[in-house]
C-alpha cells in the first residue's frame, strides 16, 4: 500500500496544484463562473484529475477501516460536496432531491459545500484519516485523482454492493471499471467531465475546428489557440490525435506528445496554456480555439451562440468528480443509500438539468427530456452511444512518474 509522503511534491506538482487552485480543471464553474463572466461573483474550486454484471471486482488491496455502523440508530448523513454542485429551488432555500430523499427514508442530511479545492480540502481531512479518525463526513465528493491517492492510501472504505442496487444496475458503461478503482469497489461517480475542442465561430469566420491536429499545427489559427494547464487534459487528447490511448500510454508516447506540442509553441501556434479562464477569451474570439471542459460550454453555449464544440474522431478525454465514504464514518449504509439515490434516473435528471455536467446514469435522457428537452439531447450531459464510444481515460500514474511528467509538462507551459 502507498503510504503518505507529506513533503515528496516536486516544485513543478505543487506548480501544477497552485494552478489548479485558480482555475483548473477541479476548480470548474459550479455554475458560479458563467456568472463571473458577465459581471457577477466569481466562485474558484480546486485542483484537478463494474464488471459487465456489476458485481465488485475481487483480489483488490487491502481496502479501508470501518468503524461501528450507527446508521441503524441515527437515521443521518454527513455529506460534502462542492459549491453550486446540486439542484437548487427556486428561491434557494432548499435543495429539492436531498429533501425528498429524507422524506422518503427518514434519514436527514447534513449537506455542507465545505469543499472549494481538492488540495485545500485533503489537507483539513489529513489529520484525522492519516491518524485513523472519524473526519465527521459519512460521504464526501473529490476528484478522481485524489480519490485514487486516498484509496492507496487505505483511508477509504469499500462500499456494500448489497446497498447499491441502483448504481450497480444504472452506471454509464464508459465510467464501470477505471484502473484506480477496478469493479468500482470504492467509488461511484457524482458526474463526469469531458474535454472537447471548443471554438468561436466568428473568430473562425464560420470554419469547424474538429482535430487536435487543427489546434496545434492550421496556421489560420497561429496565436489564437488555447491549451489546458491541467497535464492529464491536454496531453491525453494529443496523444489520442496522435492513436495512442491515454490508458495505455508508455513514457516514450508522453515524450512524443510534449515533443509535438513544443514545435507548435516554438511556432507561436499556441496562445496560452489555460484554466477555466479561457471561458472570457473564447466567448469575446480572443481564443479562436481550444480544449475545453463540457461543463463550462454548455453553459456558455446559453450566452453566446457563437461557441460551437466537437468531439475528435480520435476521442476525447473523460474524467470524474466521484462519492466515496471515508474511513471510520459512522453512518456507512446512510451514505451508501444516499449514493444509490442518486443513481435513480428521475433523480439523476433533476441534478443534470440543474448543473449541466455529463450524467453517469444510464436512463436519464427519457426522465431529463420532462424536465428540459434541450438538455436531454445535449450530448456533453447525456453522451449518446456514438459519444460514450469516443470516451477514454488517463491511467493512473505511480508517484515517480507524476512527478517526472509534471516536470516535463512544466518546461512545456513555462510555468
Amino acid at each position: 500500500m502507498e503510504q503518505y509522503e507529506p513533503d515528496s511534491l516536486s516544485p513543478a506538482q505543487l506548480a501544477a496544484m497552485r494552478r489548479s487552485f485558480q482555475s483548473g480543471r477541479a476548480a470548474l464553474t459550479r455554475r458560479s463562473l458563467l456568472r463571473a463572466s458577465t459581471g457577477g461573483a466569481l466562485a474558484v474550486g480546486g485542483i484537478g484529475t463494474l464488471s459487465a454484471c456489476g458485481i465488485p471486482a475481487a483480489g483488490r488491496p487491502q481496502g479501508g477501516a470501518s468503524a461501528e455502523d450507527h446508521s441503524a440508530k441515527e437515521k443521518v448523513v454527513n455529506f460534502s460536496n462542492w459549491t453550486e454542485y446540486i439542484d437548487l429551488s427556486d428561491d434557494e432555500k432548499h435543495r429539492p432531491t436531498l429533501d425528498a430523499f429524507t422524506k422518503r427514508t427518514g434519514i436527514k442530511v447534513n449537506y455542507t459545500e465545505d469543499i472549494n479545492d481538492n488540495v485545500e480540502f485533503f489537507g483539513k481531512i489529513k489529520p484525522q484519516l492519516a491518524a485513523g479518525q472519524d473526519t465527521g463526513r459519512d460521504l464526501m465528493v473529490l476528484t478522481d485523482w485524489l480519490a485514487a491517492r486516498l484509496i492507496r492510501f487505505g483511508w477509504i472504505q469499500k462500499l456494500d454492493p448489497a446497498n447499491l442496487p441502483h448504481a450497480y444496475a444504472n452506471l454509464s458503461q464508459q465510467f464501470r471499471n477505471p484502473d484506480w478503482d477496478p469493479g468500482r469497489a470504492y467509488t461511484y461517480p457524482w458526474q463526469g467531465i469531458a474535454v472537447v475542442i471548443a471554438y468561436n465561430t466568428k473568430a473562425t469566420n464560420g470554419r469547424e475546428i474538429t482535430s487536435v491536429s487543427q489546434l496545434l499545427d492550421d496556421p489560420k489559427l497561429k496565436g489564437r489557440v488555447g491549451l489546458l494547464s491541467e497535464m492529464r487534459d491536454t496531453v491525453g487528447m494529443v496523444m489520442l490525435d496522435m492513436g495512442k490511448d491515454p490508458a495505455t500510454f508508455t513514457a516514450d508516447d508522453f515524450d512524443a506528445a510534449i515533443a509535438r506540442m513544443q514545435k507548435a509553441v516554438d511556432r507561436k501556434q499556441i496562445r496560452r496554456f489555460t484554466g477555466n479562464d479561457y471561458i472570457s477569451d473564447l466567448s469575446k474570439g480572443d481564443l479562436a480555439a481550444c480544449l475545453a471542459w463540457s461543463g463550462d460550454i454548455v453553459q456558455l453555449q446559453n450566452d453566446n451562440p457563437d461557441v460551437k464544440f466537437h468531439i475528435p474522431d480520435s476521442g476525447y478525454l473523460a474524467g470524474t468528480d466521484v462519492m466515496l465514504v471515508p474511513n471510520k464514518a459512522r453512518h456507512k449504509t446512510n451514505a451508501e443509500k444516499l449514493i444509490d439515490y442518486y443513481y435513480e434516473p428521475p433523480v439523476a435528471a433533476e441534478v443534470a438539468a440543474w448543473i449541466n455536467y455529463v450524467s453517469p446514469v444510464e436512463g436519464v435522457k427519457a426522465e431529463l427530456a420532462k424536465i428540459d428537452k434541450k438538455a436531454a439531447n445535449d450530448p456533453l450531459i447525456v453522451p449518446d452511444k456514438a459519444m460514450s464510444a469516443k470516451a477514454h481515460l488517463f491511467r493512473s500514474l505511480t508517484a515517480t512518474e507524476d512527478k517526472a511528467f509534471e516536470e516535463k509538462f512544466a518546461q512545456l507551459t513555462g510555468a
